[in-house]
């Protein structure tokens, strides 16, 4: 999923919001039917892999998630207004590489975005303090993990607990789509 916001609105990987969307996102995880697994937040955008059971309860969920980062945002920078650029974008995954690659793509993207600017991009894997992979457990090297309470659910889909392993485990020094 990516969710887009405007172009007036700050960027989202300030510190403060950071940490305002994770005790939101700590809150709103599990909603039934519907989970936040992980997360990455960009200057622009948020992206996220999520697990529901229907199209109805990714939508329902989504709007949750949507209306989140728009209270946030405002309480966070005192904006007014709308918040998000459109609706949701979403991509279903469907077979273990494809959640692989999401994996890497989501948890990675600021190592992404540093390659795509033409800046540096550190050799050892740093973990985005702005993305869930401090919770992440599917690391080729362990990396140190956080014991504060994850922003995010547990997945419970067999793709995202386990297919996914049997393609590869995330190196945290990768750089997602680099060819």
């Amino acid at each position: 999923m990516t969710l887009k916001v405007r172009r007036d609105v700050p960027s989202l990987r300030s510190v403060r919001l950071v940490r305002q969307l994770e005790r939101s996102f700590r809150a709103a995880r599990e909603r039934g039917r519907f989970r936040l697994v992980h997360y990455s937040i960009q200057g622009n955008h948020l992206h996220m892999i999520v697990e529901a059971t229907s199209s109805w309860d990714l939508a329902s969920g989504m709007k949750s998630i949507g209306a989140r980062v728009a209270r946030a945002v405002n309480r966070v920078f005192e904006h007014r207004g709308p918040v998000l650029a459109d609706r949701f974008h979403a991509r279903i995954l469907r077979t273990p590489r494809e959640v692989r690659n999401a994996l890497a793509y989501v948890l990675l993207n600021a190592r992404r975005h540093l390659f795509k600017a033409g800046r540096p991009v550190p050799r050892t894997g740093r973990m985005d303090p702005a993305s869930s992979a401090r919770w992440f457990d599917g690391w080729r090297v362990a990396l140190r993990r956080e014991h504060d309470p994850p922003a995010v659910a547990r997945a419970r889909t067999w793709l995202l607990r386990i297919g996914w392993r049997r393609v590869a485990l995330l190196d945290a020094s990768e750089v997602p789509g680099r060819r």
